[in-house]
C-alpha cells in the first residue's frame, strides 16, 4: 500500500511471464529514488510555505553573500584607521558612522560576518563530528558502553553551556580557532543525548529487528538502517545550535577569547562600543542588531525545519 506523497509504481516486469525475483528487486531500487526525491521536494515545500522558515533563510542567504563577497562590499578597509574620521555619526560617506579610531562601522559589520558564520558553522558540524559517533555507540551497543558515554554526558551537561565554553577557551587562548574548538566540544553533550535517544527509538523498530534476522553486521545496521533515520532530528538540533554558537563566539570575543584585533568581530565591537555607548552609540547599534537579526534567523529555520520534517504535520 502506497503511503502519502509516496510515488508508487508499479514494479516493471513484475506482472510479466517468467519475472524473476531479481527483476521485482531492480524495479523497487528503480522506484527507491523516486520515492526520496518526492518526499524532499514535499518537505521543501512545507519548509518555504511558513513564512518566518524563509525569512529565515533569506537573511542567513545575505548573511552568507556578505561573507563571501565582504572585500566587494564593504566600502573602506576594515582595519584601516582615520584620526580625522574618529565617531563619526552615520552620513553618506559612512553609513554606519565610524568607531573610536576612524574605522568604517560598516565594513567591520560586513568583515565580521565570516567570524560569526564561520564559527557557528564549524563549531556545529565539531560536535556532530564527536556527539553523533559517541551517541551512536552507545544507543545501539547498550551496556555498559551506554553507561560509561551517558555518565560523562551528564557530567559535561552540569555545567552551563557558556561558562564550559568560557572556560575551554581560557584554556586553550584567545584566538577565533581556539574559540571554536572550545564551543564545538561544549555543545557536544547535546548532540550525544540527542542521537542515543533517537538510536534507542529507531533501533527498535520492525525494519532494524528484519535486518539483523538476515543476518547484517551490526556496523551495517547501525549505520545504512538507524543513522538515515535519525538525521531529520539532528537536522534541527544543528541549525538551533548555529544559533547559540553564533551568540557564544560574540561573548568569547567580547571577553577577548575570539578574534583579536584588529580583526573584525561582532562581539569584539560591542566590546569597544560598551565604553562609548553615550557618545557614539552607532557603534553598539550595527553589530548587536546584526547578531540579533543572524541568531533569529537561524532560530525561525530549525523551528521551521522542525514542523517541515514532522509527519504528523503532513
Amino acid at each position: 500500500m502506497a503511503t502519502p506523497h509516496t510515488v508508487a509504481l508499479p514494479a516493471r516486469g513484475a506482472s510479466e511471464p517468467g519475472a524473476t525475483e531479481a527483476d521485482g528487486l531492480r524495479a523497487a531500487g528503480d522506484v527507491a529514488p523516486l520515492a526520496i526525491a518526492a518526499a524532499r521536494a514535499h518537505v521543501l515545500r512545507r519548509l518555504v510555505r511558513r513564512p518566518a522558515a524563509a525569512f529565515g533563510f533569506v537573511v542567513i542567504a545575505l548573511a552568507i553573500l556578505l561573507a563571501l563577497a565582504a572585500p566587494l562590499i564593504a566600502p573602506y578597509d576594515p582595519i584601516a584607521t582615520s584620526f580625522s574620521m574618529v565617531r563619526k555619526a552615520p552620513s553618506a560617506a559612512h553609513w554606519f558612522g565610524t568607531d573610536e579610531i576612524g574605522r568604517d562601522v560598516l565594513s567591520r559589520v560586513v568583515f565580521g560576518a565570516r567570524a560569526s558564520l564561520l564559527a557557528g558553522v564549524v563549531s556545529v558540524l565539531i560536535s556532530l563530528a564527536i556527539g553523533v559517533p559517541a551517541g551512536l555507540l552507545a544507543g545501539y551497543a547498550g551496556g555498559k558502553t551506554d553507561m560509561l558515554v551517558s555518565r560523562v554526558t551528564d557530567a559535561l551537561l552540569a555545567c552551563p553551556f557558556l561558562i564550559l565554553a568560557i572556560a575551554l577557551a581560557a584554556f586553550l587562548g584567545p584566538s577565533l580557532s581556539n574559540a571554536m574548538i572550545a564551543i564545538g566540544v561544549s555543545a557536544t553533550p547535546v548532540f550525544v543525548r540527542l542521537t542515543r535517544g533517537t538510536t534507542l527509538a529507531v533501533k527498535a523498530e520492525d525494519f532494524v529487528l528484519a535486518a539483523r534476522a538476515v543476518g547484517n553486521s551490526p556496523l551495517r545496521i547501525a549505520l545504512r538502517h538507524v543513522l538515515p533515520n535519525i538525521v531529520p532530528p539532528l537536522l534541527v538540533q544543528a541549525t538551533l545550535a548555529i544559533a547559540a554558537a553564533v551568540i557564544a563566539e560574540a561573548s568569547l570575543s567580547f571577553l577577548g577569547l575570539g578574534q583579536q584585533p584588529p580583526q573584525p568581530s561582532w562581539g569584539s565591537m560591542l566590546n569597544t562600543a560598551k565604553n562609548y555607548i553615550d557618545n557614539a552609540p552607532w557603534m553598539a547599534v550595527w553589530p548587536g542588531l546584526s547578531i540579533f537579526v543572524l541568531v533569529l534567523s537561524f532560530n525561525l529555520v530549525g523551528d521551521g525545519l522542525r514542523d517541515a520534517l514532522d509527519p504528523r504535520n503532513a
